[in-house]
This record gives C-alpha cells, sequence and structure tokens, in this order.
C-alpha cells in the first residue's frame, strides 16, 4: 500500500483497484478486517511521518489515503465506518489544511 500510494496524487491502484473499490470489494469480514487494518496501519505510518514533515510527500499520500477512504466508506455508519473513524482519529497533530494535504485529499476523492 505505501508502495502504491508512492503515486499520489496521481491514480493509486492496488491490486488494479482504486483504493476506495477495495471496500465494495471486500466479500467476507474476514476481507473487511483485513482491509480495514492495512489502511490504518499506513495511516499511522504516514501520519508520523507528517506531523515530523508537514510539507512532505507523507502528507499528501496521508491526504489522498483519506481522501480514497472517505469516498468509499461513504458517511454512513456501515461496516467500513470503523475503519474512516479510526484513520480520520489519526490525523490529530497533522495540519489537514496544508497544501499537500489538501492537495492528495482532493485528488483520493476524485481518482482513488
Amino acid at each position: 500500500m505505501l508502495a502504491a500510494l508512492a503515486r499520489a496524487p496521481a491514480a493509486v491502484r492496488v491490486d488494479g483497484a482504486q483504493i476506495s473499490k477495495c471496500f465494495a470489494r471486500a466479500a467476507s469480514s474476514a476481507d473487511v478486517q483485513q482491509i480495514g487494518a492495512t489502511y490504518v496501519d499506513v495511516a499511522q505510518q504516514l501520519a508520523d511521518r507528517s506531523r515530523i514533515a508537514p510539507h512532505s510527500a507523507a502528507t499528501l499520500r496521508l491526504g489522498y489515503l483519506m481522501g480514497a477512504v472517505r469516498r468509499g466508506a461513504g458517511r454512513d455508519f456501515g461496516v467500513y465506518y470503523e475503519t474512516r473513524r479510526r484513520i480520520e482519529s489519526d490525523l490529530s497533530g497533522v495540519d489537514v489544511s496544508s497544501a499537500e494535504f489538501v492537495r492528495g485529499e482532493r485528488a483520493g476523492k476524485s481518482s482513488g
């Protein structure tokens, strides 16, 4: 996932699928848990880097991941809500108003 996010803000694919589409493709509860755990782990790593270097590629990639997760998880309290909530909580201390984060989030929402 981290390697795939290196393409951001260009379209990022994981096993040929958009990040947001991986939610819909998860067929079982085990798939949902695996996808969520992967996304949360990557978000935590990127958030740690972003707190140290707020104007870095890590911040752009974190924004992209957040945009794609919001796109894929939707706004309801469905099965993917917990993944979105956990990633949003990892944003504490990250400058989400930085140009890098905003640029990544916009790209993630549109092509993630």
